[in-house]
């Protein structure tokens, strides 16, 4: 458990710590936070993209061996990570290099955990792993708001490194069942699955900057319309084929990238729609909160990762106490609890949103938010797992990291790209009902957007302004309607947040719904 949750923490711990420090990685590459948003994007993308076939290799080739050989991946990606001289450097070594490691870590990770552990053990070492994971959330915006501040952001990435090193002395202290009959992995279901998720992760990605339906700033346009559905659609018809893909493989008798049948056991086919939303959230969250309390409020990032502290540490307390509301709670009614708790603290998140911050309120919106997110995490490792056979739990592994992977991801794009269209939509409304604001001003205003917006301080504005020669009223007048923008902006991507824990909300009716002990008391006697 000490290896297997070190290794959880770690995988967590470099979300926290780049989504903390946005506004210095802008600064340090001379680049926008749509670019930094990409980079974020990229990494849990294609941990999402080749999760399934980590697990694959797990099973072909003994799974604590995967897990090695994904740590050593993930130390290179680090090293190469604190040594970045550029952007791209950055997004090789993190994004992709790392993105990799994971890929390899985390699915042979659940499978070890359910391998070592029984019944409510197994409850139990799935409530610590998701505690861990809170811990990371919990030490990454402090760790890594404070090495940005005062040190530099790479000391984090060069850290991991000996992190990893230490893991590798002891990593045979990990039990392990002997690996299953090697088989050819099916490449073609590797490109067609990792192609069809980039793509719809590119466009909802892109849709910001391109538009959805009216070009904005695309490289090209279709039929005149803006490229972002016609590359969500490709992604959706590159999935639609890996699906069809997978069935023939099957009717050939050949071991393809993941069976289809699995998605028809309702409750891992629930757990997955949770973990999916729960990280959707999480991550669309922690990326538009810092960009409120840097780019509005002006904190730097270890005042940042201060104010982000109680989410952590309720999510630590409440998935460590998870398994103790199990005995007195199904599964599915903890679910239930958590993600109505998740509406309330969205809400309460957005009363809290106002040019000046209000600490307490803050901090006890984001400890509520820590608190369902905290529920969730002690339950739906465990579902997952426990609703497969021991032949099966690499597979599962692969599919629970998919669907957190791929929540990350859109939950990054998705409530990213709205907190831009919101904000031209909103500073496009407010210069255009500011009679202070010239005509000539709103069409240089128009001119700048149309050529790419990102999230800015307020004194940036006023800079571009400055330079354009506007005179000091219209100057005023112009940071002020952007001012109100961008807290309506912020507002609107917490609102959209706030949505997805009511969409999914149908979707728990298939999660288990006795106490485990009752659950494994009748799977003994079937």
């Amino acid at each position: 458990m000490i290896v297997l949750g070190t290794a959880q923490f770690l995988m967590v711990l470099d979300t926290s710590v780049m989504n903390v420090s946005i506004s210095r990685l802008v600064e340090d590459f001379d680049t926008e936070v749509t670019a930094i948003q990409a980079v974020i994007t990229l990494y849990t993308l294609v941990m999402a993209a080749f999760m399934i076939t980590g697990g694959k290799l797990g099973d072909a080739f003994g799974r604590r061996r995967v897990f090695t050989v994904g740590l050593i991946v993930y130390a290179v990606g680090s090293a190469l990570t604190s040594l970045a001289p550029s952007l791209w450097v950055l997004a090789v070594g993190w994004s992709v290099i790392e993105g990799l490691g994971a890929a390899l870590v985390l699915p042979a990770l659940a499978a070890l955990v359910a391998g070592a552990y029984r019944g409510r053990e197994r409850s139990v070492a799935y409530g610590v792993i998701g505690g861990l994971a809170g811990a990371g959330i919990a030490v990454g915006p402090l760790l890594g708001g404070w090495v940005t501040t005062y040190l530099t952001w790479r000391l984090v990435f060069a850290g991991e490194v000996v992190v990893v090193v230490a893991m590798l002395c002891v990593v045979r202290w990990i039990p392990d069942a002997p690996p299953g009959p090697r088989t050819k992995l099916d490449t073609v279901g590797v490109a067609l699955s990792a192609a069809g998720l980039a793509l719809v992760v590119l466009g909802v990605l892109q849709s910001s900057s391109w538009g959805w339906l009216k070009p904005r700033n695309p490289p090209f346009t279709l039929f005149g319309f803006a490229p972002t559905l016609f590359v969500i659609a490709a992604g959706a018809a590159l999935l639609w084929l890996f699906c069809s893909w997978v069935r023939r493989q099957q009717e050939r008798g050949r071991s393809p990238l993941v069976r289809l049948s699995l998605f028809a056991i309702p409750p891992l086919r629930s757990g997955l729609t949770m973990l999916l939303c729960q990280n959707l959230v999480l991550l669309g969250l922690f990326f538009v909160i810092p960009l409120y309390l840097q780019v509005v409020q002006g904190l730097n990032a270890f005042q940042t990762g201060v104010r982000l502290l109680p989410v952590s540490v309720t999510m630590l307390v409440s998935a460590m106490t998870g398994p103790l509301l199990g005995r007195i709670a199904a599964p599915r009614t903890v679910v239930r609890c958590g993600l109505l708790v998740l509406v309330v603290a969205a809400g309460w998140l957005l009363a809290t949103i106002e040019p000046r911050i209000d600490n307490l309120s803050f901090g006890l919106a984001m400890a509520v938010l820590g608190l369902g997110m905290g529920l969730l995490a002690s339950q739906l490792g465990n579902i997952t797992q426990s609703s497969v056979g021991e032949t099966e739990r690499s597979e599962a592994g692969g599919l629970q990291y998919t669907a957190q992977n791929l929540g990350s991801s859109l939950g990054t794009a998705l409530i990213g790209s709205l907190l831009i269209g919101a904000l031209v939509s909103a500073f496009t409304t407010q210069i255009e009902d500011n009679p202070k604001i010239s005509d000539a001003a709103r069409h240089q205003a128009g001119i700048a957007m149309e050529a790419g917006v990102s999230f800015v301080s307020t004194d940036q504005v006023r800079a571009a302004a400055e330079r354009a020669g506007l005179p000091p009223s219209e100057t005023d007048a112009l940071v002020d309607s952007y001012a109100t923008a961008q807290l309506n902006s912020l507002k609107a991507a917490v609102l959209a947040a706030a949505a997805v824990p009511l969409v999914a909300f149908p979707f728990t009716r298939r999660l288990p719904a006795e106490l485990p002990a009752r659950g494994a008391a009748r799977s003994a006697g079937g």
